[in-house]
């Protein structure tokens, strides 16, 4: 009995043993589950899908491959987390790092009146010291901060010239902001004038290396005009502007407006510029030409806040004091107006006095006219070689007396009108100044309405008409790269240049046909131009080759000779190649010896956005 009680007990605790052991592995594999579970799934929303998790008991393994040391310590810092660190094993590796990419080097340039800073990176091998002193005769004794860093890597193929081009940009650019980078030059500047910045940004895109872009924002201030001026005209010649200011794009497209309701159909000559005497010019301005307008001609001058209006000569009474009053009335009240309807002239009365002076296309002058006295005769004529030249101008003026008041005003204000001319003439009449002629300034006719209303009054009658001409303009009248071999081609096809036989020497009688292509270079500054000499197939190929480079390297040093810039010139030698004429004849073998000219055109680089240009062009929140 005692014996099988004893068994009894041995038997429920073997099976209590048994049943806990299974539970306690039970609950083991459930917590290894959900462990490993929730590791995995922090894991992949924590972006680290590349590893992966593994339970061994109540250990939880990591495996897979980082892509930094960085990445493989924050997914341990994720598991550890949801389970303690003592389970993790981590069996993560680590993936293999290539080779560091080179930096890309740029440089901030700033240029102003406290002297130039440089900020970026640069090259290890750049010559510092040829750097410096460089920058330093730019400079011009202002204060230097070079605050460059270097980077010991491959110099990109572009960079030097990038570089180079920069440090011309800044030589001409004492106010600017110039950006470098291997393949791009952002240049942003500040001019004098309008014509300052035509003749820099012309200079700047000639001068481009080929494989350098090139980004170019120059602003040039607006004008300050004084007086503030604007004169229209409305006759039986037409509509037009003497002169016409805005002090903003809403004033210009305002007082466009009323002008084309009056019949003006040109293009648009205000100039927007500063010392606009009012806010309300352009409603000043616009209620004038309006008014011209309804009497059908006339003649208004706005001059600061003084408003003077002439009307054509016949036109009726009423209508003139009724526009005129509606005028006075509808002007801003800080504009005065002075209205003239002018009496209609004496058909027997005697020709008026006059006073002419005249300018020829060669620069010769003459004066013409009546004088009051010897003083008013040799003012003007001092006055006038003071303008012109002592040896261009040619006095006819003679005495008389009784001549009417501020005769000799008008006369020094035609004289210094015609000295904005390239050619014309100037008509003074007791009356009324009549100016004709050329110019190469886009701005003459205004500034001649501006001259003759400060010396003449604003109720001055006066008539200009003045043309522009391209070709005297000295920024504009410059010819374009593809005008310029145009010229050369036509030099060369009319004169060959030739060589004595065999050499590389240019015969004498063809020196002049060199001189001919050098005037033409030396008006087309910062071409890049390619020489390239042809022989006849006769002889050896690599003698042809090795003389047709000697021959157009000997054109190259002849223009270089006569002081034309050909540091951008190459001079090549193509042999017997690309013959124009067959090779079995004289005739076709002389046209095949020969040096040809032609513009070297870069390929087109496509536009890439820069991030920091992104960012600007993206919109404000």
């Amino acid at each position: 009995m005692r014996l099988s009680a004893l068994f009894l007990r041995i038997g429920v605790f073997i099976f209590a043993a048994v049943f806990a052991a299974l539970g306690a592995r039970a609950a083991v594999s459930v917590v290894e589950d959900r462990s490993v579970v929730s590791v995995q799934e922090t894991l992949i929303d924590r972006g680290y899908d590349w590893a992966s998790v593994i339970g061994d008991g109540l250990q939880v393994i990591l495996e897979g491959e980082a892509p930094t040391e960085a990445t493989r310590f924050r997914a341990i810092s994720a598991a550890g987390s949801i389970v303690d660190a003592s389970r993790i094993i981590d069996n993560m590796g680590v993936a293999e790092s290539g080779n560091i990419a080179a930096p890309d080097f740029t440089i901030e340039i700033l240029r102003n009146d406290s002297g130039v800073s440089l900020i970026g990176l640069i090259p290890a091998d750049t010559d510092r010291e040829a750097l410096a002193d460089r920058i330093s005769n730019i400079a011009k004794g202002q204060r230097v901060t070079d605050l460059l860093e270097t980077a010991d890597y491959p110099v990109p193929d572009s960079w030097p010239d990038a570089l180079s081009y920069s440090l011309r940009a800044l030589e001409m650019l004492p106010r600017s902001k110039i950006s470098v980078a291997a393949d791009r030059v952002s240049v942003n500047a500040i001019s004098d004038s309008a014509a300052d910045k035509a003749r820099l940004e012309t200079a700047l895109a000639r001068s481009t290396p080929d494989d350098v872009r090139l980004a170019v924002s120059i602003t040039a201030p607006r004008p300050v005009i004084s007086p503030f001026t604007t004169r229209f005209t409305k006759s039986s010649d037409g509509v037009r502007f003497d002169a016409c200011a805005a002090d903003s794009p809403e004033a210009e497209r305002a007082i466009m407006a009323a002008a084309a309701t009056a019949g003006y159909e040109g293009k648009s000559p205000c100039v927007q510029a500063l010392g606009v005497p009012s806010r309300t010019w352009s409603d000043a301005v616009s209620l004038s030409i309006g008014a011209i307008n309804a009497l059908e001609g006339g003649t208004v001058t706005v001059s600061d806040t003084d408003v003077s209006l002439v009307a054509l000569e016949g036109t009726d009474q009423g209508s003139f004091d009724r526009v005129v009053g509606e005028l006075e009335n509808a002007l801003p009240d800080v504009f005065a107006l002075n209205a003239e309807l002018p009496a209609t002239p004496n058909a027997n009365a005697e020709g008026p006095p006059q006073f002419t002076a005249t300018r020829s296309p060669e620069g010769a002058v003459q004066l013409r006219g009546r004088v009051p006295d010897d003083l008013v005769n040799t003012t003007a004529e001092n006055y006038a070689m003071a303008k012109f030249g002592r040896a261009n101008v040619t006095m006819g003026t003679r005495i008389v007396s009784d001549l009417p008041a501020g005769w000799t005003v008008r006369v020094l204000a035609g004289i210094e009108a015609l000295s904005t001319l390239s050619n014309g003439a100037v008509l003074v009449e007791p009356d009324s100044v009549t100016v004709r002629g050329n110019t190469g300034s886009e701005s003459a006719q205004a500034d001649i309405t501006r001259l003759l209303i400060d010396k003449l009054g604003q109720t001055a009658k006066f008539d200009i008409d003045v043309t522009y001409v391209k070709q005297l303009d000295p920024i504009a009248s410059l010819p374009t790269a593809e005008e310029c071999v145009a010229q050369i081609h036509a030099v060369t096809e009319a004169r060959k240049i030739l060589f004595d036989p065999g050499s590389a020497s240019i015969t004498a009688d063809t020196q002049p046909v060199v001189d001919d292509i050098a005037d033409i270079l030396k008006k087309c500054p910062d071409l890049k131009m390619r020489i390239a000499g042809f022989t006849d197939s006769q002889g050896r190929e690599q003698m042809n080759q090795q003389l047709s480079q000697q021959r157009a390297s000997a054109v190259l040093d002849a223009l270089r000779l006569r002081r034309v810039l050909v540091s951008s010139f190459d001079a090549i030698g193509f042999g017997e190649a690309n013959p124009i004429a067959t090779n079995d004849t004289e005739a076709g073998r002389e046209a095949n010896r020969r040096i040809e000219f032609s513009l070297i055109v870069p390929e087109p680089t496509p536009e890439e956005t820069t991030t920091l240009e992104a960012v600007e062009a993206a919109p404000s929140e």
